[in-house]
């Protein structure tokens, strides 16, 4: 049975979803340039599963995304960030990520688990911005802050900001 949190975050009904790739993005913010340009990107999703739990401190989620669908819109910068440089896609095809703890605190939820990108595995909370339920279907937006260097992706350090800011716009249904 769904209930709505403190923060108006509608809590779906227990149960498995499966991720839908077609309708659920990634995107990114960053900077470059010493910091000067933003610069917007995207990954896409491949597969992934969400778990809702009758208590929320017990759901979880899976997720696998293709790293070499990073676009920023700019071929040569994609191109070098898909390379050995950065995300060396031809040997690490796939960013994971997998959590098994959902925590509240005072009406606001957050997925902690671990992300693991080009064979290095660290924590990672995603603050849970908003999440919709239908009667087969859930919708989650979710934003976290990703330090690259801690996954040893050092390479431009002053053409290349150190934070990504990710958004997750995630669509999951129970078919």
């Amino acid at each position: 049975m769904s209930k709505t949190a403190a923060n108006s975050l509608t809590v779906p009904a227990p149960g498995t979803y499966t991720i839908d790739p077609g309708r659920s993005t990634i995107t990114f913010r960053t900077r470059h340039v010493f910091g000067l340009a933003g610069v917007d990107g995207s990954f896409s999703v491949l597969s992934g599963r969400i778990r809702i739990a009758a208590e929320a401190a017990e759901s979880g989620a899976t997720a696998v995304i293709d790293a070499a669908s990073f676009t920023t819109g700019n071929d040569t910068r994609d191109k070098v960030v898909r390379s050995d440089k950065y995300l060396a896609t031809a040997a690490h095809p796939h960013i994971s990520f997998t959590s098994d703890a959902v925590r509240e605190s005072q009406g606001s939820y957050s997925l902690h688990g671990e992300l693991t990108v080009r064979g290095t595995t660290r924590p990672v909370e995603l603050l849970i911005e908003q999440a919709r339920s239908g009667a087969e279907e859930i919708s989650f937006q979710a934003t976290t802050k990703i330090d690259r260097y801690a996954f040893g992706i050092t390479a431009d350090k002053g053409m290349t900001a150190r934070y990504l800011t990710l958004t997750l716009d995630i669509v999951a249904s129970t078919a």
